[in-house]
């Protein structure tokens, strides 16, 4: 494994959510920066707080408050895209001289708010390019291009068996647009994973609902084909970003099916790294071609997994992160 030069002291709060399932990749994130030498808290979002309160700002920003009046930071780095408004952000810097950071790799949801939030940060990092140019324009600072990523210690090959193993897996919330194209390649070997698929035509393909962070890294490891379907957005026009599971099948090994974005060429080779489709018609051409032809699916996840090590993993982007703030 090539590692992410550089190295850092900084003694950082890491606000965000925390889970074993839909945010597993909060831990990765926190493990890359201890293993640059960052003394990391984290504050969990999520908060044993019940389900009512979860999600009330103000809740959320008191708990943060009572956590920086009794602790000294050199930087909080608050990661997602649905987290503080501006006015919590100036309420908690209040008096307060480390760096704030602000890291949204998944979809950003548009509008004037976004703009305020933005200037309330030290530093903004986003997961596409698009996002990145038109909220530089909009605030007139630098708004940073900073792409999700994998841990190839925890992302990599496995071999997997039992229910486990499939020639296509998908795994993902069910949506209309994510049926219509998986129905199109049922006839070679399907399975799906995630919320939804029990209510859908292909509830028959479907091995589970829920996946511990562990338990999907099996299912896409015993996968001979692993597609990749974004999420559709209806609350956001900006969609060339492209999302983590593209980095974390690439440190799998996965002989990897995505659907087109414009951001994807920036970091794999199409057709040698992975294979990109835009229609129902596409996709399956493409699940066909590499059932037909394993070694060429094994040299294509090889040579995924090969840049995803030299180029995209969560130590990659934490360095350039610290750097951009002086932190590094």
């Amino acid at each position: 494994m090539t590692d992410a030069e550089g190295s850092s002291s900084a003694r950082v709060l890491l606000v965000a959510p925390f889970d074993h399932v839909l945010n597993a990749h909060s831990s990765l994130r926190q493990r890359a920066l201890e293993r640059l030498g960052c003394s990391v808290r984290p504050f969990n979002l999520l908060g044993g707080v019940g389900w009512l309160r979860r999600f009330r700002r103000r809740d959320r920003a008191t708990r943060l408050a009572r956590v920086l009046s009794k602790n000294r930071f050199d930087a909080v780095i608050v990661v997602g895209s649905r987290t503080f408004r501006a006015d919590d952000v100036h309420w908690l810097r209040r008096g307060d001289d480390c760096r704030w950071l602000w890291w949204s790799p998944d979809a950003l949801p548009d509008g004037p708010s976004v703009d305020d939030t933005v200037r309330a940060y030290d530093h903004v990092f986003v997961g596409g390019t698009d996002v990145a140019a038109a909220l530089t324009q909009r605030v007139g600072r630098s708004v940073h291009y900073l792409p999700p990523a994998c841990d190839p210690s925890f992302h990599r090959p496995l071999r997997s068996r039992d229910r486990f193993r499939a020639n296509v897996v998908f795994a993902g919330r069910a949506s209309p647009r994510r049926e219509a194209l998986l129905a199109e390649v049922v006839e070679f070997g399907l399975a799906v994973w995630g919320r939804g698929w029990r209510g859908t035509a292909l509830r028959p393909y479907c091995r589970g609902e829920r996946l511990s962070d562990l338990d999907y890294v099996r299912a896409y490891a015993g996968a001979s084909v692993a597609l990749n379907i974004h999420r559709e957005s209806s609350q956001s026009a900006w969609n060339a970003g492209c999302n983590q599971r593209v980095f974390e099948l690439a440190a799998m090994g996965a002989a990897q099916v995505v659907d087109r974005r414009q951001d994807t060429e920036l970091h794999f080779v199409r057709k040698k790294e992975l294979m990109e489709f835009e229609d129902a018609g596409m996709l399956k051409e493409s699940v066909r071609a590499l059932l037909h032809d394993p070694p060429a699916a094994e040299a294509m996840g090889h040579s995924a997994r090969t840049v995803a090590l030299a180029e995209h993993t969560y130590m990659h982007r934490m360095v350039e992160l610290l750097r951009t703030a002086d932190l590094c």
